[in-house]
């Protein structure tokens, strides 16, 4: 399965409806990590005509049950296209903005989504293939800044769990031009795909 991955930053070659056709044609849905206005998202997906499956990054604040639309994979399991994703919005709490949580706050939101996971991992007979989050793991594509400082759990969550993948947002090139955006931790493949990659997901 093939999806374009997107967050953060609005990037005008996919405003450009004949451009997205072009280039993006070959895509079977819109993954967004967050922090992008909901119009964007619904453009991209409508003008492509494929789902979009998201998580709320901590500027978020305006979406509704509505716009986006899609499928919110915060703190669920979602069986599409032959793979389970599931996923985790927000960010370290750095300010008093709604979609941010402490470390110890994530690593139980992290822990109530377990249960979910066995289940999925029993019916569907495979493991957990895309994890959906805004921010990175701690130490893996973070940064020393407490705004930009990666969840702890989320390494838990990779023991755990055992993605295939974690695709994350957030931190973006202006913010570390020289970082890495792609690191192997245990059996994940963790990427930042701000702002936006294509990427080739084997069921």
């Amino acid at each position: 399965m093939k999806v374009l991955a997107v967050s953060d930053n609005i990037l005008a070659r996919l405003e450009d409806r004949e451009n997205l056709v072009r280039n993006y044609s070959a895509v079977s849905a819109v993954i967004s990590c967050g922090d992008l206005p909901a119009h964007y998202l619904e453009f991209i997906a409508d003008v492509l005509g494929v789902p979009l499956l998201y998580v709320r990054g901590n500027h978020d604040v305006h979406y509704t049950a509505e716009r986006p639309g899609g499928d919110n994979l915060h703190g669920r399991v979602l069986h599409f296209g032959g793979l389970l994703w599931a996923g985790l919005e927000g960010c370290l709490r750095y300010n008093r903005e709604p979609i941010q949580y402490t470390q110890s706050e994530m690593l139980w939101q992290v822990l109530q989504l377990y249960p979910a996971v066995l289940m999925a991992r029993a019916r569907f007979r495979r493991r957990l293939d895309v994890m959906v989050t805004h921010a990175p793991p701690r130490h893996i594509h973070d940064l020393p800044d407490r705004a930009h400082t990666g969840f702890t759990a989320f390494r838990l969550l990779m023991r755990l769990y055992r993605p295939r993948f974690l695709l994350h947002g957030h931190v973006g090139a202006h913010d570390a031009p020289l970082q890495r955006t792609q690191t192997r931790f245990l059996q994940t493949e963790v990427i930042n795909v701000n702002p936006a990659k294509v990427l080739e997901i084997e069921s």
